[in-house]
């Protein structure tokens, strides 16, 4: 249950966040879509990403942290290429696109905790 209330506010996340961003963009504004690509990106949050942070260690620390944001990037860069329907025009746009959606699941998760607490 629990899985499925964090892949609707993911779902929810993508939906606005590509809706902010002219540089992202969810064919026909489509909930289909969306839940696959929360999906394909909790997937490789959850296998690809440890891997990568385990193998850019060295730069990670140099750059104090911030290839993370890179890192993030390409899987969502990646989530393009396997979701159709989904598209992100440039690097920097899925950076923003990483950023952003961070934001927006962070506020959406804050306001479900707060109503859950009632």
């Amino acid at each position: 249950m629990n899985f499925l209330i964090k892949l609707i506010i993911s779902t929810l996340a993508v939906i606005i966040t590509a809706a902010l961003l002219p540089g992202v963009e969810v064919q026909n504004d489509s909930v289909l879509i969306a839940i696959v690509v929360a999906a394909v990106l909790a997937f490789l949050n959850s296998i690809l990403k440890p891997i990568m942070i385990i193998l850019t260690i060295p730069i990670t620390v140099v750059t104090l942290g911030l290839f993370l944001l890179v890192i993030n990037a390409g899987i969502i860069m990646l989530t393009d290429k396997l979701v159709d329907g989904f598209s992100v025009r440039s690097f920097w746009w899925a950076l923003l696109f990483s950023i952003v959606l961070s934001i927006v699941n962070s506020i959406l998760t804050n306001i479900g905790r707060t109503n859950r607490q009632y």
